[in-house]
């Protein structure tokens, strides 16, 4: 279950129900837990499909990427007392 008060702020934001509500939340926090790699997949597969070829669609998901909520990579605690102290 997503946090309750995210969940009680889309219902009283929106017509959604409790459950209605929950799903959405559940479907945006999985979209955004994809990882780079994982996004560079499918939207590289989704252009292909309608016709771009590689240049343009690098160039469109640097782009895009530039600007995408994406998830972190896992980091080992050395890697996270490397960020702190360097």
């Amino acid at each position: 279950m997503p946090d309750p008060a995210l969940v009680a702020h889309v219902v009283a934001t929106t017509s959604l129900t409790p459950g209605e509500a929950a799903r959405v939340v559940d479907d945006v926090i999985a979209f955004h837990a994809q990882t780079v790699e994982a996004y560079v997949r499918a939207r590289h597969a989704h252009l292909k499909t309608y016709g771009a070829n590689n240049p343009e669609i690098f160039a469109r998901i640097a782009e895009e990427l530039r600007e995408r909520v994406v998830a972190a990579p896992e980091l080992s605690e050395r890697q996270l007392r490397r960020i702190v102290y360097g």
